[in-house]
């Protein structure tokens, strides 16, 4: 029996990077999984890639009734929910002297408001002993420049965890965060020019303790353990950094 069979997973923001990655992990070892993403296209070659367990919805986090709508589409398709993956997310650059009220809208909307309310509508569906996974950041306990914004977006995430933790615990549902350092995941490749984001990544590299970018891979094993595995923890985080945040 492969290791998810009959389980049915949910993951916001699956449609790219280490959401895919994830679903494709959890595809692989038999789950169903639904995944989110606002790009059709996106989408339609996330379905492809992940084949016939697979389900794409377009949806946007920033959307309440997106939201809302999504919950419907999930317990039509799947009933009851043993996993669910909150990783839509936004990033935005910007110094603080230059962060606009447009763009902190958008990180908390999406980020955190989106998070919230995903967890919230799709709570009625998850089964007792289900796992939820927030992405959060190393932004939010590092004062990296230019990610003010984002990274108060993420510490809400983080302190979020703890709260819908202690909520869920008396049906026995575990929240938990996992915190992504450095990941080659492509997206500096989709907002730079080549030579930019090689240049990037390669100084990302040189300044984290394990000398080296993560996987995707990387953050979907974690994802994993977390979701499935870590049955006495609840309410906590996991750096996935390689010791950027810890050393």
């Amino acid at each position: 029996m492969s290791a998810y069979e009959g389980k049915n997973i949910v993951i916001t923001g699956g449609s790219s990077g280490f959401g895919l990655t994830t679903a494709q992990l959890f595809a692989d070892g038999g789950a169903r999984v639904l995944v989110t993403g606002r790009d059709q296209e996106a989408l339609d070659a996330a379905r492809g890639r992940l084949g016939d367990r697979a389900v794409a919805v377009r949806s946007d986090a920033g959307s309440l009734a997106d939201i809302e709508a999504l919950a419907d589409r999930v317990k039509t398709e799947f009933g009851t929910v043993d996993a669910l993956f909150v990783n839509a997310g936004v990033n935005g650059f910007a110094p603080f002297e230059a962060t606009t009220e447009e763009m902190f809208d958008q990180l908390l909307a999406i980020n955190t408001k989106g998070a919230y309310f995903t967890v919230q509508k799709l709570a009625p569906l998850l089964a007792e002993g289900s796992g939820v996974v927030l992405t959060t950041s190393v932004a939010n306990v590092l004062g990296l420049p230019a990610l003010s914004a984002y990274a108060a977006s993420k510490a809400a995430l983080r302190s979020m965890t703890r709260g819908m933790a202690r909520e869920l615990l008396p049906r026995g549902i575990r929240v938990n965060a996992v915190s992504p350092g450095p990941i080659d995941s492509g997206i500096l490749e989709k907002s730079m020019p080549a030579e930019a984001a090689a240049e990037t990544k390669a100084g990302m590299a040189a300044e984290n303790p394990m000398r080296r970018l993560g996987g995707t891979d990387e953050i979907a094993r974690a994802v994993a353990f977390l979701a499935f595995d870590a049955t006495f923890t609840t309410g906590a985080e996991l750096p996935v950094d390689g010791g950027g945040s810890q050393l």
